[in-house]
């Protein structure tokens, strides 16, 4: 496999972590999340086949390879990895694994030019209303993750790799290309950061894993009106059990209750009151 990959300069570790951090936990038989420092990566199918979804935060390949064989024994590789979107705790181990494994990676087709090198995010913004976290994002990375030769658009049919039953929905706002996966059969989502189940800008709700449904994470979401109609997309799914790309998986009511709360509210709890991509 050639070595073309390249992380972005800035790539680099960042030390936070929760309560929740090296812990997994199954949503159905086939779906399981664990959850990297303050991120959480998705395992979809079994032994016979299976796929990931993200790629967790810079330096972690080695944990992420170590609990792939935990838990699908020694040699496990997947059919293919797709990344929700490619901010830097979502990407954070991908050359690696790729090299790794030596297999295909997808995304969405507006998100290829920040995974190829071509272009970088917008500078997360520190000035955003919000907690610690917020005021501490100018350290994290926004320059782009290069997995060219490696990485293409997923299936303009809706389809994704490897994953049968399922259907990705483009929901930008938070990136542009940001898509959340979505399974008609039993109405699991994965939603990526179109919404989060933990407060991301809050150091203290970040460390004890508070659990509530919040927009996405305010310091990188660069289109509000496009954030807010992602979430009406999802919550119009209604998702029986959503898995996030920050904090715990929601299930039933609470989750029912969460989004339809979240949707009404969008402009007055989810959209800050400051900052500059406001």
């Amino acid at each position: 496999m050639s070595q073309d990959m390249n992380y972005s300069d800035d790539n680099k570790f960042i030390p936070v972590t929760s309560i929740a951090s090296h812990s997994g936990k199954h949503v159905t038989l086939d779906l399981y999340y664990y959850t990297n420092q303050v991120v959480n990566i998705c395992i979809y199918g079994n032994s016979e086949g299976w796929v990931l979804i993200d790629t967790g935060m810079p330096k972690s390949a080695g944990e992420i390879l170590s609990v792939v064989e935990n838990y699908l024994g020694k040699g496990a590789r997947p059919k293919a990895i797709i990344l929700t979107h490619g901010h830097f705790d979502h990407v954070g181990a991908s050359v690696e694994l790729v090299r790794h494994w030596g297999v295909p990676v997808y995304a969405h087709e507006l998100e290829l030019p920040y995974l190829t090198g071509k272009s970088d995010y917008p500078e997360p913004d520190p000035s955003v209303e919000g907690g610690l976290v917020a005021k501490v994002s100018s350290y994290f990375p926004n320059e782009s993750t290069d997995l060219s030769g490696h990485i293409q658009a997923l299936p303009a049919d809706g389809t994704v790799p490897g994953m049968e039953g399922w259907r990705w929905v483009h929901t930008p706002g938070h990136s542009p290309g940001h898509v959340s996966l979505f399974r008609e059969s039993d109405h699991i989502l994965i939603a990526g950061d179109a919404f989060v189940t933990v407060r991301q800008d809050s150091l203290y709700k970040v460390l004890v894993q508070q659990q509530e449904v919040c927009g996405p994470p305010r310091y990188f979401t660069t289109d509000w009106h496009a954030a807010l109609e992602s979430v009406k997309k999802l919550e119009s799914l209604n998702p029986q059990v959503a898995v996030t790309g920050h904090g715990p998986a929601m299930e039933g009511e609470e989750l029912a209750n969460g989004l339809t709360k979240l949707v009404q509210d969008f402009e007055s709890v989810a959209i800050p009151d400051y900052g500059k991509y406001v």
